[in-house]
């Protein structure tokens, strides 16, 4: 084959969603810093709730919320059962069934409330079930759903207050103040008066 005609390959670049996306989870992990607290799911919430327009970035947040929402509250509903039965931390085997009826609530109640949560939902569920001390796991599924949120509204955040993907309204005039106009967006009912200015 004609090496003229063999397809070229491009090195990804780094685009403002990647800035963003870092900057986001940098702000949670320096938040979490002066509050010596591990900032592990608030980064992990940033992360998740990054995208590329408003629609997507409620989507993957919400994910990522109400996933750790439900399986955190069903963590613990079954993990107080096996604290019941057993509160010196023995008898692990008891797990095992719980965790099959943790996940088949998990998809039921996920399928009633955001249908996405299942996976991160599920994380949380087996974190509850099998890493987390009879003591703690009250405060470690509160703890995780609180982090998650901030993260969350840290990537909403950043994500509306610089440009690309979607702004703020008072952001985006200031970018067209300063002559940064290329993809700023924002959700306010402006936006098909703009986009139809544009077709024009």
């Amino acid at each position: 084959m004609d090496s003229s005609t063999q397809p070229k390959h491009h090195l990804p670049t780094i685009g403002m969603r990647n800035i963003k996306t870092a900057l986001a989870a940098t702000l949670c992990a320096l938040v979490y810093f002066f509050l010596d607290r591990s900032p592990a799911f608030a980064c992990i919430g940033a992360i998740f709730g990054m995208g590329s327009d408003y629609e997507m970035s409620k989507l993957h947040g919400g994910n990522r919320f109400f996933g750790t929402l439900v399986g955190g509250f069903i963590g613990m509903g079954l993990f107080a059962i096996y604290a019941q039965l057993f509160p010196d931390g023995s008898n692990r085997w008891f797990l095992i069934p719980l965790t099959f009826v943790g996940v088949v609530l998990l998809i039921l109640a996920c399928q009633c409330i955001w249908v996405g949560g299942i996976q991160p939902g599920g994380v949380v569920l087996c974190i509850i079930l099998f890493n987390t001390p009879v003591e703690t796991y009250i405060s470690y599924a509160l703890n995780r759903i609180l982090d998650t949120g901030i993260g969350v509204i840290a990537a909403l955040f950043v994500n509306a207050m610089l440009p690309g993907g979607f702004t703020f309204r008072f952001m985006r005039r200031f970018y067209e103040w300063l002559g940064i106009r290329n993809d700023i967006h924002h959700t306010g009912p402006e936006v098909t008066i703009i986009n139809r200015k544009n077709k024009k």
